[in-house]
Formats: C-alpha cells, structure tokens, sequence
C-alpha cells in the first residue's frame, strides 16, 4: 500500500509536466521512447541473465501490453477527444482490474467491483464536464488503453504469485528489466512508422524527459507493479483512480489551473474511502483465516 501511494504521489506531477512543456512540442512517438529506453537504461544493469526464459519471456509479453501499447492507445485518443474526455473516460480502468482478476481466478467478486465502482465514481465527480457530440470512436480508444494498463497489472500481480515464479524466484528488480525490453519493443516499431520529427528544444524538455523516463517511468512502474503485489485486487483497483484528484491538486497548486475545489475534495474523499473499504475488508479476511 505504501508503495502505490509513493508512485502515485510521483505520478502526480507527470501529468503538467507532460501538459506544460512537452504537449504539442515534442513528438508524443517520440516522448514514449524516449521514455521507455531510459527506463530499460535504469534497470538493465540490474538484469539478471540467466533468468528462467517462461519469466523473462511473461514479463517481456506484460511491459509490451500494459506499457507499450497502453501508450499507443493512449496518445491517439488525444487525437480524437479533448482533454477533460480523455481523463473522464480513464475512470474505468478500476472496474477492468476487478473483472479480469475475478476472471483470471475464475470467481466474481461482488465487493472487489463495489470498490472498484466507488473509485469510479469519486473520479467522474472531479472530471465530468460536458461532452462533445461525437466521442463514441475516441471512448473505445481510450478503453483499449485502460484495458492494456489494467490487464498488464494483474498479470504482473498473479504471475509474481504463481507457483511457476516461486519455483525459481529471483528479486523482483533483478528481472523487471524484460518488463521494459517488452515495452521498447512496441514502442520503437511505433516510432518508427508513426514518429515525426519533432524532438525537443531546449534543455527544459530533454530535463523533464530524464525525469519522466528513469524516475517516473523506471522506479515509478517498478514500485507500482511491486505494490499491486502486495495489496487486494480491490485496493490495486482504487488506487488507480487516486491519480486524477492527485494530479489535479498539483496542477492547482503549482501552475494555478483552473479545478473545481468542491468536487475535488469530494471525489477525493470517495476514492480515499473506496481504498479504506478494501484495506478493512482484507484484513478482516485475514483474521478469519488465522480464526480457521
């Protein structure tokens, strides 16, 4: 739990870096690599080599989903919505966790979806705002997004725990390199088909694209999906949604963007909920087990 809280806190601040000085400035193809090699920079010394293939091949196939084409999605919904539509319509991913963890484990769980659908709607109170006419092809876009970035998460999350990793368990940040190779893989064959040729300008852009790639990509993606190792698919599910009051706070505070302070307190407080209800529904879990 504390680790996604730290990641989201990092991740806070990616949003109005990214919206302040890279955003129609630099190549989005070209930020994604950016991004993506430099964090393969970070944890490739790090690799461990003679990882069993069925690990470093799981993990090659997760970066590139919920990474690689996450970011692929992602970026071309910009293309179709505005702003304000694109982060409403991330508000699902939450639901997504719960579904395909249930599915995944082959048991619906009307609780985990409960929470899900709190943080769900605590969100859609800090970023519903009037949608354009026509979003129905940029509403799918961004849900291949979601899908990708929820699916990649429980896969890391129940691969870590499955009898196939602990038969030849190795530390975590000693294979999430291939994580990132999976990812750079999707990203450089998108650049090169889809990248133009605007690169960044002034030291600002290629600072913020340091930081946004070894720190906010490297560390904040390995702590992330080490966190949802260790937290309930309920929890990992409203985490996610953590992010859009997070984020929106940052921008308030620091570069005096318009937010609506009623409603982000409020969607605040429901999503903080929405993880207190899976936090005491764990460990009530736990109690009863150590009872039996």
């Amino acid at each position: 739990m504390t680790l996604l809280i730290l990641v989201t806190l990092l991740w806070a601040f990616s949003f109005s870096l990214i919206g302040v000085y890279l955003a129609g400035e630099v190549d989005s193809y070209f930020s994604v690599l950016t991004r993506v090699l430099l964090a393969t920079a970070v944890f490739l010394p790090l690799l461990n080599w003679r990882t069993p293939p069925r690990t470093a091949l799981s993990l090659m196939a997760i970066g590139a989903v919920q990474l690689g084409a996450m970011y692929l999605f992602y970026y071309q919904s910009f293309l179709l919505l505005s702003v304000p539509e694109v982060l409403l319509f991330t508000i699902f991913t939450p639901v997504y966790i719960t579904l395909i963890d249930d599915l995944l484990k082959r048991h619906f769980s009307w609780w985990n979806l409960l929470v899900a659908a709190i943080a769900v709607f605590g969100a859609a109170v800090i970023r519903w705002d009037e949608l354009s006419g026509s979003y129905w092809r940029g509403f799918l876009v961004v849900q291949g997004a979601n899908l990708c970035f929820a699916s990649g998460q429980v896969a890391y999350r129940q691969f870590m725990q499955s009898a196939g990793y602990r038969e030849h368990p190795l530390p975590q940040r000693q294979v999430f390199g291939w994580f990132f190779v999976g990812a750079s893989l999707v990203v450089s064959i998108a650049w090169l088909a889809l990248g133009q040729a605007d690169y960044p300008k002034t030291p600002i852009q290629w600072g913020i694209l340091l930081w946004l790639g070894a720190v906010a990509s490297g560390l904040g993606y390995f702590l992330w999906n080490k966190g949802a190792t260790q937290v309930s698919a309920g929890t990992l599910a409203a985490m996610n949604n953590a992010l859009i009051p997070a984020g929106l706070l940052v921008n308030l505070l620091i570069w005096n963007r318009d937010a609506h302070l009623p409603r982000l307190l409020a969607g605040g407080l429901l999503i903080v909920a929405a993880v207190a209800l899976s936090e005491w529904h764990s460990r009530q879990r736990q109690r009863q087990h150590r009872r039996n």
